[in-house]
């Protein structure tokens, strides 16, 4: 009785739905579950995202019940992007669109879909229907973390998006290694969000620092590491972990994906070494503290002497203009505009080289440095990439170790075999044409004080100056410093075949804060020194003609010329003046060019720090 009360149900059910339906009215729900209940779950539609709308919202080829019911109109796929336009237009857009991975291959669940509310253990859920088969992201931290409910650690989706999953490419694809990274820095340099989950985010501040970061920053991440080369992509686990990539036993191996000859000093490396945490990487803090001495010093005594000589310049200037008004500035000297040869024409090479190496290696180096300033990325743009200013910086290093060793000669020749310089090895090394520091030195810096303060005359010096030595020794200082730490970033796997790899971590603060000095004194102290000083400006071009009057030479280095004098060789350093148009224009138009070059890169600097960068 009550099968055939419930079948008489149905059939005016039927007949009242097929009537609306020819008024093209919509197809009751409970009409289709008559038929498709054993499938979908009635109950579990009802709550479902999709309870709330009729089955002919998606399937709207279903017009009419009867021809349906007759086979006639059969169910075609139905097309989400009518409702869910913006997921569609992401979808279509990525790789799974382009494997032909469609709506209802994630969504099989589609008649009892519910708000997953961003419970991300919903998503992942989904992604390993086909993905990670294996469990590796499941056994790693952030799969542990988001199963046990943790919404901070990282889904999948965090890294891939919901459905604008974008193709990674290769090794080598700028896009895919881009995506190493920036995936990564995404949750990891949110300082907030680390603290609230207890995770450090030294590793994030420590990779800012490191070339990688750097060459990452600078627009050209295929060339370098980034976090997921050496953590993996999915398989994070703690080094503790004898299965993590960064497990001791492991970090060989890991190294060696991008240095093949690695060894396990190598692999000593500080990754994430942070130069300002003495309890925990003690060699890098006071490698830090001592090089930050050296700057700050440096530059404290030589910055305060050129303003000071600056300041009394200006005032020499015009007492000298006011003597000259009243006539009575110079006594009359012989010859007064009589050239003298100060420097040769190897000297003269060889400075040119200097010029040219040392601008090569700032102008390439400086980005580097600097790589999160906007110029930076321009001028290693202009180069044409960062391994084209590596290749160029390079060069500019053996131009330098070229002179360098030239300068070793010169002075071996200089204490040893020439014979136009008096007394034996010790007494040229300290002697006047030395440019090695001496007694006499103590004498004109406290005496130049005392021009600087009117407690007395300016004094008058010999061949070389005090500040002229110091730029010369500080040259072997430098190649030491700058050229061995340079030598060893250069050749990591043949130094770290005998060297442990937390030398490298030194070998970049040295290699950094070295060069930042040499280029911070050149552009400032030296360029005021010997073209910018109220004596000098706009230029001294004695270097590039290697000549001088015999006024200014009895003005400045007048105890050189009294010790020729008693000696009697004056004349053999008499010459004939070299200036032609030509050799004129380009010395000069190199010679300016150089200071501007490196004054422009000062105001880079200066405004670079001031923005807080420069780590």
């Amino acid at each position: 009785m009550n099968s055939r009360f419930a079948l008489v149900l149905f059939l005016l059910m039927l007949t009242s739905v097929s009537v609306r339906a020819e008024q093209g009215m919509a197809i009751d729900p409970a009409t289709c579950l008559g038929c498709h209940g054993d499938k979908i779950s009635v109950q579990a539609f009802a709550k479902s995202v999709h309870g709330k709308n009729a089955c002919t919202s998606c399937h709207i080829d279903i017009t009419d019940l009867l021809k349906h019911m007759k086979k006639e109109i059969l169910v075609q796929k139905v097309q989400c992007e009518r409702c869910h336009k913006k997921a569609t237009s992401e979808h279509y857009a990525s790789v799974h669109a382009e494997k032909g991975v469609m709506c209802a291959q994630c969504h099989t669940d589609i008649h009892t879909h519910t708000y997953w509310k961003n419970d991300k253990r919903i998503a992942v859920a989904k992604c390993v229907q086909c993905h990670d088969k294996e469990s590796v992201y499941r056994k790693s931290v952030h799969g542990k973390a988001v199963a046990a409910g943790n919404m901070d650690s990282a889904a999948c989706h965090d890294c891939h998006n919901l459905h604008a999953i974008q193709k990674l490419g290769g090794a080598t694809d700028h896009k895919g290694r881009e995506f190493h990274t920036k995936v990564c820095m995404k949750c990891h340099s949110d300082q907030a969000l680390m603290s609230k989950n207890k995770v450090t985010n030294v590793a994030v501040k420590s990779y800012m620092e490191s070339y990688h970061e750097k060459n990452y920053r600078l627009g050209f991440p295929e060339k370098v590491a980034g976090c997921a080369d050496c953590h993996t992509a999915h398989s994070v686990l703690p080094k503790s972990d004898p299965q993590s990539s960064i497990n001791p036993t492991n970090m060989v191996k890991q190294c060696a994906t991008c240095h093949p000859k690695a060894t396990p000093l190598f692999a000593k490396f500080y990754a994430h070494g942070e130069m300002t945490d003495r309890e925990k990487y003690p060699i890098l803090y006071y490698t830090f503290i001592a090089m930050t001495g050296l700057l700050v010093s440096t530059f404290a005594v030589f910055w305060v002497h050129s303003l000071l000589w600056m300041f009394r310049g200006f005032i020499e200037n015009r007492e000298k203009a006011a003597k000259l008004m009243a006539g009575t500035h110079h006594l009359a000297i012989p010859d007064a505009h009589k050239q003298y040869r100060r420097f040769n024409g190897l000297h003269i090479f060889l400075h040119v080289l200097v010029i040219t190496s040392f601008l090569g290696l700032s102008l390439t180096g400086l980005p580097l440095k600097f790589s999160d300033q906007q110029w930076a990325t321009f001028m290693m743009q202009f180069y044409g990439g960062a391994p084209v200013a590596a290749f160029i910086h390079r060069i500019c290093a053996g131009i330098t170790f070229v002179y360098f060793s030239s300068a070793l000669i010169m002075s071996f020749h200089f204490l040893f075999i020439r014979k136009d310089i008096p007394g034996n090895p010790i007494q040229r090394l300290f002697g006047p044409d030395s440019l090695c520091f001496n007694l006499r030195d103590i004498r004109d810096v406290i005496g130049m004080v005392k021009w600087f303060f009117f407690k007395g005359p300016k004094p008058t010096f010999e061949r070389w100056t005090y500040w002229e030595k110091f730029d010369f020794v500080a040259v072997f200082w430098g190649m030491f410093a700058i050229g061995g730490s340079g030598l060893m970033l250069w050749f990591p796997e043949l130094f770290g075949m005998f060297l442990p790899g937390w030398a490298f971590n030194v070998a970049t603060i040295v290699h950094s804060d070295e060069a930042l000095l040499a280029t911070g004194f050149i552009f400032s102290v030296h360029f005021f020194n010997t073209h910018c000083r109220p004596e000098k400006f706009p230029m001294d071009f004695v270097i590039f003609n290697g000549q001088i009057g015999k006024e200014e030479m009895l003005e400045e280095r007048g105890d050189q010329w009294k010790r020729y004098e008693e000696l009697g060789i004056t004349e053999q350093f008499a010459c004939k003046t070299t200036s032609g148009v030509l050799r004129d224009f380009l010395f000069k138009g190199f010679g300016f060019s150089a200071v501007l070059i490196g004054l422009a890169l000062m105001v880079l600097m200066i405004l670079a720090f001031l923005s807080g960068g420069g780590h």
